[in-house]
């Protein structure tokens, strides 16, 4: 009997176990490390190489030969999973270091390994003598025995792990002398919305280090608790709200040899910046090329590039990119290539790659990351059209286009290695292509094919020319079913992410509930990014009627487009977070269009969201407090008259259930009837294969109990 698409699909955590990942080049682009399980079904995760002369792929550490336990981790850890979306277990990461960065360090269960992949075949990890839980541990990038990692709210030095006389030791670097501060850890929006998850750095010849000193007292505290066991305690929490305090950071270079002191190690530079001016860490490199940060306004609208004076702290900018509504952090950028900064930065309404402010990946194309320098060259990723992202070379002759088929491609270069990860439309399997000079060599991805093949067609429609993808069920016969269809809609819908791209991959889901009975029908509107600056901004002050517009617009512009198949009397919406926040918008203000809908950990108040996502597109509460009141679904809980189901797990620690909970309150005290799902003790990811499953079982029969035929 074929195994069920919901069951398929949670087993295998949508399909991620069994793909290889983080890949980097190490010896020069000799060597390639990545991660990957066994096996699509396959949770633990191995540290994998593959020999860039040969190509002779092998586990170099799988974590059930060490026998450990990767059950009982750091708290540090779990949130940086949930930052992450981790949903493996094993070697979810590791860090590289030595001259060659040919020494790894990863921790299972609190305990740091090393091991040295430069010694060959025969080399194993070492358990690392920490007496710590260990957290974040990195090796030095000189190869002088050392390993820095947080053990809570303390940064701790290994020493004398090169054989030395002296012998290893432990001691610690930097101590929090308060209950509310930490030592070289990410604060949370850094890492939730600043793609920023670690808060320590190593000079390039290890003789001392850049530390986040982060303060959290100023943050209003949450309370987060698991009804169903009362007998637990709560989970205290600080989450900064918009509008709210962010914690207070603080930057130090400290020597490796210094020791605690009572929160002030020995010798410790403060690096000079007004936090009162530049509210966000963004970034920290510290390379051949110097020691740079990347900051940012508390508004946004201003980014810099700043060089840092190891010795003394001093600070001076070496770019400043300002913008009327707000400049993005873009990955990968603001390293030298050649002596040249290289940056990110709208120009006439497009993102291109710039080298000292000069733009030189062209004006047809909207940049979307910076792998790195490569021959001569810099290697980044970039949209011809929003639905496909390629890769690129610019070399001073000029703009190179590395990947043609159409699809989703991403790059990691390292020495003159080049690996590039594909995925396209003909296929749910992605590809890993890895170039090192002549050689060309294949990374085979271990996840399992689905039990669903994806009917999809792009489209551009409507007068804004909507991005929009369709899928109808893969066998009408067999199914029984005929024309016109009950319609779903299945977005995203907002910034920052894309749901219609060329890739198989992306709609294994929207699949599935196109084959019980649906036109699916996805649409990236108005503030989804690939098409322009202007097209992103045009959501800024209003998270809601433009978003909604588009849909609407979307979904008439398909019916028109295949006449007879849609049944628009019958029209369902599905979403998670932002798109739950849109499938619950739809049927609250456009009840004419919109006849059910299932919202999944939504946003229900803006205020209740994050300082440094929400702030970007709607201004400060104080400030702007229209831009708020009017996205605010709150304020429109009594004009629901279709059914609404609300899903929304308990340990969410990033749009909490406080959302789910005010709105269903809001609903009530209004007298409209809707349903509430609690998960308890689920997060925002869902992770629990059980939960996984069951959820789309029960969307779907929410949506055909509320879509059947006249």
């Amino acid at each position: 009997m074929t195994e069920s698409f919901p069951r398929q699909h949670a087993r295998t955590r949508r399909f991620s176990l069994g793909a290889p990942r983080d890949l980097r080049f190490v010896d020069g682009g000799r060597q390639l490390l990545f991660l990957r399980s066994k096996a699509g079904d396959d949770p633990v995760t191995c540290l994998w190489l593959l020999d860039c002369a040969t190509g002779e792929t092998r586990i170099i550490v799988d974590p059930a030969e060490l026998g450990a336990d990767d059950a009982d981790v750091p708290a540090a850890e779990r949130a940086r999973r949930e930052r992450a979306r981790e949903q493996a277990s094993g070697i979810v990461s590791y860090a590289v270091g030595g001259p060659r960065n040919q020494l790894v360090v990863f921790v299972l269960g609190g305990v740091a390994y090393q091991i040295d992949v430069g010694a060959g075949a025969d080399s194993a990890p070492q358990p690392l003598p920490a007496t710590g839980s260990v957290f974040d541990a990195r090796p030095d990038p000189a190869g002088l025995g050392m390993v820095a990692y947080v053990d809570g709210s303390t940064l701790r030095m290994l020493s004398g792990l090169d054989g030395s006389d002296e012998g290893p030791s432990d001691r610690g670097l930097l101590a929090a002398a308060s209950p509310t501060v930490s030592w070289g850890t990410a604060e949370f929006v850094a890492g939730e919305e600043m793609g920023r998850t670690r808060g320590y750095w190593w000079s390039p010849d290890s003789s001392a280090l850049v530390v986040e000193r982060v303060d959290v007292a100023p943050v209003n505290e949450w309370n987060l608790a698991d009804p169903t066991h009362p007998e637990r305690p709560i989970t205290v929490m600080r989450y900064p709200a918009a509008g709210t305090p962010n914690a207070s950071v603080g930057l130090f270079i400290v020597p490796t040899g210094a020791v605690d002191r009572d929160d002030v190690a020995r010798g410790r530079v403060t690096i000079d910046i007004d936090w009162n001016t530049w509210e966000y860490l963004a970034d920290v490199a510290w390379d051949a090329d110097g020691l740079r940060l990347t900051l940012q306004t508390r508004d946004q609208r201003r980014m810099a590039v700043v060089d840092v004076d190891p010795l003394t702290g001093a600070t001076s900018v070496r770019r400043d990119m300002v913008d009327d509504i707000w400049v993005e952090i873009v990955p990968g950028a603001h390293f030298v290539h050649d002596t040249k900064l290289v940056t990110v930065e709208e120009r006439n309404g497009n993102r291109q790659m710039c080298l000292d402010g000069e733009p030189v990946s062209g004006a047809d194309l909207w940049v979307r990351s910076v792998a790195g320098s490569l021959l001569g060259g810099v290697v980044f990723t970039a949209s011809p059209e929003p639905s496909e992202v390629h890769v690129y070379r610019w070399t001073p002759a000029g703009v190179e286009q590395l990947t043609s088929e159409p699809g989703v491609h991403s790059a990691v270069v390292g020495g003159a290695g080049l690996a590039i990860t594909s995925a396209t439309l003909g296929s749910t399997v992605r590809s890993v292509e890895v170039r090192a000079g002549a050689a060309v060599w294949a990374i085979d991805d271990l996840s399992e094919r689905p039990v669903v093949t994806p009917n999809v067609e792009l489209h551009r429609v409507g007068e804004r020319s909507l991005s929009t993808a369709v899928l109808f069920p893969s066998d009408m016969d067999g199914l029984g079913l005929q024309y016109p269809l009950p319609v779903l809609l299945d977005p995203y819908g907002g910034p920052h992410a894309q749901r219609v791209l060329c890739s198989a991959h992306a709609y294994t889901t929207s699949q599935w509930f196109a084959d019980q009975g649906y036109v699916v029908v996805i649409t990236d509107g108005r503030g989804t990014p690939g098409r322009g600056g202007d097209w992103e901004r045009q959501v800024y002050g209003d998270l809601a009627a433009p978003v909604l517009a588009d849909q609407v617009d979307a979904l008439h512009a398909v019916a028109e487009l295949y006449p007879g198949r849609l049944d628009l009397g019958r029209v369902g919406i599905r979403g998670w977070s932002f798109g739950g926040y849109l499938a619950a918008l739809a049927v609250l203000r456009r009840p004419d269009v919109f006849h059910a809908a299932v919202a999944g950990a939504p946003v229900t108040d803006w205020a209740l969201y994050d300082t440094h996502y929400t702030e970007r597109y709607l201004g400060h509460p104080a400030t702007d407090p229209q831009h708020y009141a009017q996205t605010s679904l709150l304020n429109d809980a009594a004009n629901l008259e279709r059914p609404l189901m609300l899903i929304h797990g308990l340990a969410d620690d990033n749009v909490v259930s406080a959302h789910t909970l005010q709105l269903s309150r809001a609903l009530l005290e209004a007298g409209r009837p809707h349903t509430v799902l609690p998960l308890s003790g689920v997060s925002h990811m869902t992770p629990q294969e059980v939960v996984a499953e069951n959820l789309l079982q029960l969307q779907v029969e929410f949506l055909r109990s509320n879509l059947t035929q006249p």
